[in-house]
Formats: C-alpha cells, sequence, structure tokens
C-alpha cells in the first residue's frame, strides 16, 4: 500500500484522534478546547463524504459557518412577479424575474428597481427605451411594444401585492382593450381624441395606467369623504346637546387618513407636472419614433404627448384639491370643538374659583367666632349681646371676603377678554 493511501486511511480511520489528546506544554490545557471537534462524529458510516474529500473545506458540514458560499447562493436573488401584456394584447399572468435579469433585459439601472421597490413617493422615470411609472400603487413598466405590471416586490420582508384585484382587472382589461382597438376598428382616427387609435403603443399603455390611478384615487377619496362628511353634519348638529368622544376619536382618524391621501394625491400630480414642465421629457416619452430612427427633439410637434399629459393632470389636480378641501374643513371643524371644549373647561374653572372665594370668606368668618369658642378666660361671654354680635360680625367678613374674591375675579375676565380683543383687532389692522 502506498504512503499517501496508508497515512489517509490512517487519519480517517482514527477521526483526528489526535486532537483529544492533552497537551502538556499549556499547562494542562486541552487541545479539544482550541481545535474544533471530528466534523463527521455525528454522522453515520453512509452519511459521511469519501475518505479523499475529508480533507478538503469545501466538504465540510460546518463550511456554511466557516464563510464558504454555497453553489446555489446566485439562485437566491429576489424574483420580481409581474403580468406581460405584448403588442398584440396578449397577457401572460405571473411572469418571475430577477433583479439582474430584468436590468439587462429592459435597460434599466440598479437604482431605478431600487427607487421603486424602497420608495412610496410617486415617480415617472424615463429611459432611452423605457418609462417606469410608480403612481400611486401602481408599478408599471412601459415599452414600445410591452407591459409590464408588477404584483410585488419580493426583496422587502413585508412585500405584498400592493394592487387590488379590481384595479388590476380593469387596468388589464383597458389596456387590452386600447391595444387591439386599431385591428378591430374600422373608422379613422379622430385627431382630437388622445385616446384615438392613431397614438402609439407607448401612449395607449400610458394613458390607460393615468385612468386607473385616477379611478383609485376616486374611489379612496369617495371612501373616505362619505363618512367624514357625515360626521361632520352629525357633530354640527350635537355642539348644543353635547359632544360624543367616540365620533371625535373617529374624525381624529378620518384626518390622519385624508391628510395621507391628499399627500399622495399631491405626489401624483407632481409626477406628471415634472413631465409636463420639461419638453425633453416628453419628447423622450416618443419610444416608438425613436425605435424606428425618428427620435423626437424639444422643438418638434409635442401636441399629443402634452394634450395627454395635460388632461390627466387636471384630473389629478383636481382630486388632490378636492382632497385638501375636505382636510380643511375637519380642521375648521376640529378648531371649533377644540374652542368649544376650552370654553367649557373654562367656565368649569370660573366655578371653581367661584366655590374657593366663597370657601375663603367661610375660613374668615370661621377664623372670627373661633377666637369667642376657645376655652380660655373671657369677659365677652358676660354680655347678652356677645354672641348675636359675634354670629353677626363673623357672617359679615365671610360675605364681605367672598363678595371682594368675586369682583378681583370678575374683574381678571374681563381683563382677559378686553385683552383678546384688542389682540384680534391688532391682528386685523396688521
Amino acid at each position: 500500500m502506498p504512503l499517501a493511501s496508508h497515512l489517509a486511511l490512517r487519519h480517517g480511520s482514527l477521526g483526528y484522534a489526535w486532537c483529544l489528546k492533552p497537551s502538556r506544554s499549556l499547562g494542562g490545557i486541552h487541545d479539544r478546547h482550541l481545535i474544533p471537534r471530528n466534523p463527521w462524529q455525528s454522522l453515520s458510516v453512509t452519511q459521511r463524504p469519501p475518505l479523499s474529500s475529508r480533507f478538503r473545506t469545501d466538504a465540510w458540514p460546518h463550511s456554511r459557518r466557516l464563510g464558504h458560499p454555497e453553489k446555489g447562493s446566485a439562485q437566491s436573488e429576489p424574483r420580481l412577479r409581474y403580468t406581460e401584456v405584448d403588442e398584440y394584447g396578449s397577457i401572460t399572468q405571473s411572469v418571475s424575474s430577477s433583479r439582474s435579469e430584468l436590468l439587462a433585459k429592459y435597460g434599466l439601472a440598479p437604482r431605478d428597481i431600487r427607487k421603486i421597490d424602497s420608495s412610496t413617493l410617486s415617480h415617472i422615470l424615463i429611459r432611452p427605451t423605457t418609462v417606469l411609472l410608480h403612481l400611486f400603487h401602481l408599478k408599471v413598466l412601459v415599452q414600445r411594444n410591452r407591459v409590464l405590471l408588477f404584483d410585488s416586490f419580493q426583496s422587502s420582508p413585508d412585500a405584498s401585492s400592493t394592487v387590488s384585484p379590481a384595479s388590476r382587472s380593469a387596468l388589464l382589461r383597458d389596456l387590452q382593450d386600447r391595444i387591439r382597438q386599431p385591428a378591430n376598428s374600422s373608422q379613422s382616427p379622430n385627431e382630437d381624441d388622445p385616446s384615438s387609435a392613431s397614438l402609439p403603443y407607448e401612449f395607449r399603455a400610458l394613458e390607460a395606467v393615468l385612468g386607473c390611478v385616477v379611478t383609485e384615487l376616486e374611489r379612496e377619496l369617495y371612501t373616505i369623504k362619505g363618512p367624514a362628511l357625515q360626521l361632520l353634519k352629525s357633530l354640527e348638529e350635537e355642539v348644543d346637546s353635547g359632544l360624543d368622544r367616540r365620533k371625535l376619536h373617529v374624525l381624529l382618524n378620518l384626518h390622519n387618513q385624508l391628510s395621507r391621501f391628499a399627500q399622495q394625491a399631491e405626489l401624483v400630480r407632481t409626477a406628471v407636472e415634472d413631465v409636463l414642465d420639461y419638453e425633453d421629457s416628453m419628447a423622450a416619452l416618443y419610444l416608438t419614433d425613436k425605435a424606428e430612427g425618428r427620435a423626437r427633439a424639444t422643438f418638434d410637434d409635442l401636441t399629443t404627448v402634452e394634450l395627454l399629459l395635460d388632461s390627466y393632470y387636471r384630473l389629478f389636480d383636481e382630486i388632490a384639491q378636492e382632497a385638501q378641501n375636505l382636510v380643511v374643513t375637519i380642521r375648521n371643524t376640529e378648531e371649533s370643538v377644540s374652542a368649544i371644549l376650552d370654553a367649557n373647561r373654562n367656565l368649569l374653572m370660573l366655578l371653581d374659583l367661584k366655590f374657593r372665594m366663597g370657601t375663603l370668606g367661610l375660613a374668615v368668618g370661621s377664623f372670627f367666632s373661633a377666637f369667642y369658642g376657645m376655652n380660655i378666660m373671657s369677659h365677652i361671654r358676660e354680655y347678652l349681646w356677645a354672641f348675636p354680635g359675634v354670629s353677626a360680625t363673623s357672617a359679615f367678613l365671610a360675605i364681605a371676603t367672598s363678595c371682594y374674591g368675586m369682583l378681583v375675579l370678575r374683574k381678571f375676565v374681563r381683563l382677559r377678554l378686553s385683552g383678546r380683543g384688542d389682540a384680534a383687532t391688532t391682528g386685523r389692522k396688521v
């Protein structure tokens, strides 16, 4: 038997028995505390790797602890699920791709996916061959011959589908109808209608996405607006009879929801406005012309895309303004309710002060009469007028002290009211 095979067989059979021998050079400290155990000791004979591979670190069961990557680590890259609509209107459900595949296929940069993945802000990112939209809760990729509707981004731990099934079905149905319109329509396109069949593929897809965003914004606005108006009306009717704390709590929650919605609507409007403000951005939206070698410049006719974006910009602006008006109405109602509660609290405090003044008067009268009732030698008790006189004096002192306190309190209240009135008048003049 060769020497190398003999040594390998010996070491394999011994299972690193030399690692368990005590070391006298370190003062009784055993090497087993410094060197790991035999990694195959807990495995059966059938589960142990071949003898020739026991000295390879990548075959150890504990190689993951030592920092050696596994061969399948490339397959653990996060996957993105989306629905694809091609240029003929055919829909492919539940398509999955990795980030690297998506970036290489559609000419995107990692920061583009990162903006859509981690950010809640609305964006319209225009690239040479791709338009990436994140409006409200829709995340869509548009090219000249396909549309990708993203379901969710599985890279985040709490990733979930942000698109409701109803809005997804409506968007796909509308997109399919718009794409197939040229093939099914025998009429000539209308030049005044931005949704005409003469529009290129990317404009029809963009119009379908913007229409879906408008529908979702209106639906969520009316979902919050109905209960809010009903609650405001009930609070106005209950101002004189009394306010319900539960209704005030519900009003606060509606105010928070409406404020978040108004902010999202403004972000969508700002995203569309940013594209409208720059002619080079509008020219870059002509993906079909760019692919055919007819790239639009800033001095070319951009009326089609400008009319398309402007029409939806007005709708977004109307929704944002309506949400802001409702937020202002709720805020005014909250201020009115707060003023009423402050007035009631002030009345209670004033009543408490009046009782305190009366208590002070009684204390002063009792203090004077206490001298009469003290168990000491006093000749005043021998007179017949002593008891009536002391009682009358105590009552007079109590009433006088209480009246004086009431006058001071009333003067203070009038001073506060006049000071507020002067401040309000000065503010109006300024």
